[in-house]
């Protein structure tokens, strides 16, 4: 499956005013991460044992 087959999701914590928008889509194997303002960068793929821990940790703040 490519990126772009992905179902992405757009953070509840982007800006309504089209700024700081972060996508997130899991894949297969990964959890991908990317810039919605700009699809043409690269894209972020963490193992879901990462994502879990960056998620618990971000909770935590």
């Amino acid at each position: 499956m490519s990126t772009s087959e992905l179902a992405w999701f757009k953070s509840s914590y982007s800006g309504s005013q089209g700024d700081s928008c972060v996508e997130v889509a899991q894949g297969t194997r990964a959890i991908h991460v990317r810039d919605s303002k700009d699809l043409r960068s690269p894209e972020l793929a963490v193992s879901p044992t990462a994502w879990d821990d960056f998620v618990t940790y971000a909770a935590r703040r």
